[in-house]
């Protein structure tokens, strides 16, 4: 699909095609269609990015809360499923497992959303390193270093779709 279809779209068609850029939240794509359209694709990535941010806490937060846990064996999206496995996080040695689970869970109790991290491209042990580091933010820290993860998720995600901008 390129660009100036996705552009032409009613809005449903729009938020059904964009609406897992951001996990769980298709209310990102459908106030964005009132913005259409787009010239190039970084614009409608940003665009999306200032919706978030104009949103309130309350639906940032769930946002955040919308993702799954790195690793977790609960199901989840096909986008987040396709995501967690090129990031070899299905093939963890069970020790590692645990010790993911383990951190995912002081995570979450620290600061009340899993933690948010662009696995594409990064290998576990990256993975695994970065909970730990940011495991020591305080919540004003790392609430916005959440949101820029999803931000590069939902470019990761928007990349994915390979839209021709003709």
């Amino acid at each position: 699909m390129t660009l100036p279809e996705i552009n032409a779209l009613p809005r449903d068609a729009f938020v059904e095609r964009l609406g897992f850029l951001f996990e769980g939240s298709p209310w990102v794509a459908e106030r964005l269609w009132t913005e259409r359209p787009f010239s190039n694709v970084e614009t409608l990535h940003a665009r999306m990015v200032d919706e978030v941010q104009r949103a309130t806490r309350e639906e940032q937060l769930a946002l955040l809360r919308a993702h799954p846990d790195l690793g977790a064996r609960a199901p989840m999206s096909d986008a987040s499923a396709g995501e967690q496995a090129g990031a070899g996080l299905g093939r963890m040695p069970p020790g590692e497992q645990d010790l993911l689970q383990q951190l995912n869970t002081v995570y979450r109790e620290k600061f009340g959303f899993p933690f948010l991290y662009a696995v594409r491209g990064s290998t576990r042990h990256a993975i695994l390193e970065a909970l730990t580091q940011r495991l020591d933010r305080t919540p004003e820290d790392e609430f916005p270093e959440a949101l820029r993860q999803v931000y590069r998720i939902a470019w990761f995600r928007l990349e994915g779709l390979a839209l021709q901008e003709d």
